[in-house]
């Protein structure tokens, strides 16, 4: 795709962007943020129940470590609340920029904290806030990362690119991954529960600076400055464009949440809550597990823009649902295979299930895109995708725990997945199909 040239508010051009360069920055940035949250999940089911809750037994150790993880869930809302408000208003560069500064800062300051050992409550207390902070300013990112994409780009292979910030999650996970598995086979695992744990998180405020540095080349998008010179002229500026979600795009929200629920708790069953059951329910040990999910992310980071592409083909809705109900079919595979207890069984298990998941999530961000008109695009799609996230993935490895501690079987898990897939299709049979929307004239704006 040829570069684009993006007009300031004052009516000049700004530098043209080429639109490599925006699709790389979203990619980079969502790389560098989901790097940062995942690298807690993965320290919460191997080493924070140990580090800072280590009077507790192994699984109920797990199970707050998770809760903490939670938390960060719970915040989203908030951060795509006040990076949407902002992001509306003033444009989506700056608060993007802001996100990265805000996540790759706490994640930095995590390597830094007291354990338990040292300080007793207030290291779990620390952690907490430090994952507020983390989840907060993850709420605003992915609005801004995947609008940045779509409002640069062309209606015809919108869910393709808009798939590549997408991209960022498994990059994320990937790097995230390959880091502890590394630190895992040149420390000991004592070495790694005494400080090891903290080079992965310090390593965080390399990423950052190099996410800046690429962030702070990209101009705003036209369709976003042309809606804002119209909003100044007209004068009808939204002061608080939550308000406009909430009295004109309550439907499309609605989507949204239930498009989101079977996609966000199947990749967090998937990614996090296999360390878990792998380690102490199938006795595998924790290289061998993030090795799997090495390979499992791998193949997801490939499908993800194939995915993406093919709803440019056939539509969102069509994919989104086959992926729900893939994800809910495998789900009662998915332990079993666990269970066989081998390396590669694991693996099968992983990849399968999040080849599934990039059904959902390819078409995800030209879908969520594409649903609200300009004006308050970056506040509906970030409330729509961050409040699921909280009874969604927020809470599944939580769930998982749960209902494997209470049952001790992993099938009441595998309905609890099929039973969010259902929610999803059913979202999708009220959506209404976007594939080829114009970002500049989507319907429910303020009406006269």
């Amino acid at each position: 795709m040829e570069p684009r040239t993006t007009s300031s508010p004052g009516g000049g051009d700004a530098p043209k962007t080429p639109f490599h360069r925006v699709v790389t920055a979203s990619l980079i940035g969502t790389t560098i943020e989901w790097y940062d949250f995942f690298l807690y999940g993965a320290a919460a089911a191997l080493v924070f129940n140990h580090v800072f809750f280590p009077e507790s037994d192994p699984l109920v150790g797990t199970m707050l470590a998770f809760t903490t993880y939670a938390v960060g869930f719970v915040a989203r809302p908030l951060g795509g609340l006040v990076f949407g408000h902002f992001g509306d208003r003033v444009g989506r560069k700056q608060l993007l920029v802001l996100s990265l500064l805000l996540m790759g800062g706490a994640t930095f300051a995590i390597g830094l904290l007291p354990t338990y050992a040292a300080v007793g409550v207030a290291a779990p207390l620390l952690l907490t806030l430090l994952r507020v902070v983390q989840g907060f300013a993850l709420g605003g990112e992915w609005g801004g990362a995947v609008l940045l994409v779509a409002e640069h780009g062309r209606a015809r292979n919108r869910g393709f690119w808009t798939s590549w910030p997408q991209a960022g999650v498994p990059c994320g996970n990937l790097l995230a991954t390959a880091v502890l598995a590394v630190l895992a086979v040149v420390m000991t695992d004592q070495t790694f529960l005494d400080w090891g744990w903290r080079v992965p998180f310090l390593l965080s405020g390399v990423l950052v600076f190099i996410g800046l540095w690429i962030r702070l080349a990209v101009t705003e998008s036209q369709v976003f400055q042309e809606a804002s010179r119209k909003a100044a002229t007209d004068r009808t500026t939204e002061r608080a464009p939550i308000l406009d979600v909430l009295r004109h795009h309550w439907r499309e929200t609605l989507v949204a949440m239930g498009v989101r629920m079977a996609e966000n708790v199947s990749y967090y069953v998937v990614t996090a809550f296999i360390l878990v059951y792998a380690t102490q329910q199938a006795g595998l040990g924790n290289d061998a597990v993030l090795n799997a999910v090495l390979i499992a992310s791998a193949v997801h980071l490939v499908t993800i823009p194939m995915w993406g592409a093919l709803s440019d083909v056939v539509g969102r809705r069509p994919v989104i649902a086959f992926g729900a109900l893939g994800v809910s079919a495998w789900s009662f595979a998915f332990f079993p295979l666990i269970d066989v207890g081998t390396f590669w069984s694991v693996t099968l298990a992983a990849t399968v299930g999040l080849f599934l998941h990039g059904a959902m999530y390819g078409p995800q961000a030209a879908f969520f895109s594409e649903l609200f008109s300009t004006r308050v695009r970056y506040s509906g799609a970030s409330i729509g995708y961050q409040l699921a996230s909280i009874v969604a993935g927020g809470l599944a490895p939580l769930i998982a725990t749960a209902l494997l501690a209470t049952f001790g079987t992993s099938l009441p898990i595998s309905a609890y997945v099929a039973g969010v897939g259902v929610v999803t299709v059913v979202a999708v049979v009220f959506a209404r199909e976007t594939r080829g929307s114009d970002l500049a004239s989507v319907p429910g704006g303020p009406r006269a």
